[in-house]
C-alpha cells in the first residue's frame, strides 16, 4: 500500500478504480483495518462496479499505519480527521463522498462538521445516537486490549480483544486509541451536517445507539436498517451493500 506523511504520521491508504470517476472515501472501523472492513466484504469491488473511484484509509494505528502510542494523538476530530482530510490534499481531491463504520463513520462526522465543503455525502455505518453519547466501556476495552491474557474478561471487552487478536493488531496502540478517540458529539454540531447522509445500523447492533434517533438529528439523513445484524456482522450484509449503492446513485 502507498503512504503519505499527515503531519509527520505515516498513514496508508488504497485505491481501487478509475482516476477520473466520482471519488468516495472508506474509513475503517476501530481495530479493523482498510482490507479487512472494506476489501473482504466486497465493498471495494461493488464500489468499482458502480463507477466510483474508491480510496480506503487505514488509519493511525491500525494496518499499514504508523503505530502510536499515546492517547493525544488519536483524538477523532483533530488528529483522524484531519489524517482523512490530508489524503484528499495529497490526492488533489476535492470532495468526496465519505462512508465510515463505527470509528470510521465517528471519523466521518467530524470531518464533515470540520470541512463540510469536502464532503459531498456522508454514510455513516454501525453508528447511531452513541455518537452523541459515548460508548460505555471505553476503559474496559482498553484493559482488556493491554493485558496478557483475555480470561477474566467478558463481553464487548472480551469481543474487542478477539478481533484484536484475530487481525494480528497491534493491541498497545489500539489501547491508546481507544483511550483517545472518543470524543463526542454534542447535538447542535450534528444538526450543522447539511450534506446528503445516510445511517445504517444493524436492528441487533448493541453498540451503535439508536440510528432512527441520530437521523432525527440531521437535516438530510435517511436510515436504512440492517434486519437481523449486530455490530460485528452489518459490515459486508448484502442490504447494507445495495442500500448505500442506491443512496450514492440518488444522492445531489
Amino acid at each position: 500500500m502507498p503512504v503519505f506523511d499527515s503531519d509527520g504520521v505515516s498513514i496508508a491508504y488504497l485505491l481501487a478504480g478509475e482516476p477520473n470517476a466520482q471519488p468516495i472515501l472508506l474509513i475503517h472501523g476501530f481495530g479493523s483495518t482498510s482490507e479487512v472492513n472494506w476489501v473482504n466484504p466486497g465493498w471495494v469491488d461493488r464500489l468499482v462496479q458502480e463507477g466510483r473511484r474508491v480510496i480506503a484509509i487505514d488509519n493511525r494505528g491500525h494496518g499499514g499505519s504508523e503505530r502510536l502510542y499515546d492517547p493525544d494523538l488519536y483524538d477523532s476530530r483533530d488528529c483522524m480527521a484531519e489524517d482523512a482530510r490530508r489524503l484528499l490534499d495529497h490526492l488533489d481531491i476535492e470532495r468526496a463522498d465519505v462512508m465510515g463504520y463505527s470509528m470510521g463513520a465517528r471519523i466521518t462526522v467530524f470531518l464533515a462538521i470540520r470541512h463540510p465543503e469536502r464532503v459531498r455525502s456522508a454514510i455513516l455505518g454501525g453508528l447511531g445516537y452513541a455518537v452523541v453519547t459515548g460508548l460505555d466501556g471505553a476503559e474496559h476495552i482498553a484493559a482488556a486490549l493491554e493485558a496478557p491474557s483475555p480470561l477474566g474478561f467478558t463481553g464487548q471487552p472480551r469481543a474487542f480483544r478477539a478481533f484484536a487478536d484475530q487481525t494480528g493488531s497491534d493491541r498497545l496502540a489500539l489501547a491508546a486509541c481507544m483511550r483517545g478517540s472518543r470524543r463526542k458529539v454534542s447535538e447542535e454540531e450534528i444538526r450543522t451536517i447539511g450534506m446528503a447522509s445516510l445511517v445504517a445500523v444493524g436492528t441487533t447492533d448493541d453498540i451503535a445507539g439508536s440510528g432512527p434517533d441520530l437521523v432525527k438529528l440531521l437535516p438530510r439523513g435517511q436510515y436504512l436498517p440492517i434486519p437481523g445484524r449486530d455490530h460485528m456482522r452489518a459490515v459486508g450484509d448484502r442490504v447494507f451493500l445495495d442500500g448505500v449503492a442506491r443512496f450514492l446513485n440518488d444522492r445531489t
